[in-house]
């Protein structure tokens, strides 16, 4: 290729890497004939050398917690996982994905481990609803890079993520809810383990009080829960995971209850907006934009470092679950 065009192998990398150099100067002339000898011969740069010369792979990855592919949450991890891929194409780079899943010893395998081989790529996205904090505090004492889908307190110092600014939504749609005449509230979920559960907590207390009822989960427990709504007389309930909205819906449903009429319910996430499920009102996650700023702000990280932290607004969502309570249309 030098020979052909008659420059230097330092020229003809300097043009094939679109490089300039103060010392260097290579004339427009010059440049166009390297470029000709290029299109004309086919020539087709070395990757391997050329990511030795950058030092770096241009490799992404994914780690996941969680397994994203089976039925259960497919739905869930799909957006995410596509606004990740759409960015790493724009960026040049590909996708690695590095499994939790179990090992032979029945324990998820974790970033550090005897089998890792995370540091193939150039740095990682962590994806999964609880990250674990004793890897998050590794990967800050090491300075491998990377980016944490989901607000996460610090560990060991503060951690690079994009996540979903919960507190603000919740209150508004808390405010939303007492501007319609409902006076007792409750929270369904619950509430802690976890930043995004904590964080919709807070908001729901923020705007809804200290004393408001907090009930938690537990297995086949919706028609107890829906007991103790009724016993406290509570007309608005605000969910924290879509499947015990439905499951509540469902509940109350059979029981003859009206759903809004006798009992608003709000997701506080994504709603299910399939053919035939119920249209919940709330406010939608934007997981494939989450994706998209996942690697915007890792391809900073690795040419700039540096340690974002960035939280992205929740979009409202207009359904059929909420409604003034029955006394104030009497």
């Amino acid at each position: 290729m030098a020979r052909m065009a008659g420059v230097s192998q330092t020229t003809v990398s300097m043009v094939l890497n679109n490089r300039t150099d103060t010392e260097v100067r290579i004339s427009p002339e010059t440049r166009e004939r390297v470029l000709r000898v290029i299109r004309e011969t086919g020539y087709i740069a070395d990757p391997a050398a050329r990511r030795l010369a950058e030092r770096r792979n241009r490799i992404i990855g994914v780690f996941t917690y969680e397994a994203v592919f089976p039925s259960a949450s497919a739905d869930f991890y799909h957006p995410f996982l596509l606004g990740i891929e759409e960015r790493a194409e724009d960026a040049g780079c590909d996708l690695l994905l590095f499994t939790s899943a179990k090992a032979a010893s029945g324990e998820r395998r974790r970033i550090f481990n005897a089998d890792s081989r995370v540091r193939l790529a150039d740095g990682c996205v962590l994806l999964g609803r609880t990250v674990d904090r004793d890897d998050l505090a590794r990967l800050l004492a090491e300075g491998f890079p990377f980016i944490s889908i989901g607000r996460r307190d610090d560990a060991g110092g503060p951690v690079p993520y994009v996540g979903v600014d919960y507190p603000p939504a919740v209150r508004a749609l808390v405010e939303r809810v007492k501007a319609l005449g409902h006076v007792r509230l409750a929270y369904v979920g619950a509430g802690e383990g976890g930043e995004s559960r904590t964080d919709r907590m807070r908001g729901f207390r923020d705007a809804a009080g200290p004393r408001a009822l907090h009930l938690p989960v537990e297995a086949g427990g919706h028609g107890r829960i829906l007991d103790e709504l009724s016993a406290a007389g509570v007309t608005a309930v605000f969910v924290e995971e879509p499947a015990d909205g439905t499951a509540l819906a469902e509940a109350a449903q059979a029981r003859g209850l009206s759903i809004p009429d006798d009992l608003s319910i709000l997701v506080l996430g994504t709603p299910d907006r399939r053919p035939g499920s119920t249209g919940f009102t709330g406010f939608r996650i934007q997981r494939r934009e989450i994706g998209w700023r996942a690697v915007e702000l890792l391809t900073d990280v690795l040419e700039r470092g540096g340690m974002p932290q960035e939280l992205l607004p929740c979009e409202p969502v207009e359904g059929t679950t909420l409604a003034a309570p029955r006394n104030r249309k009497a």
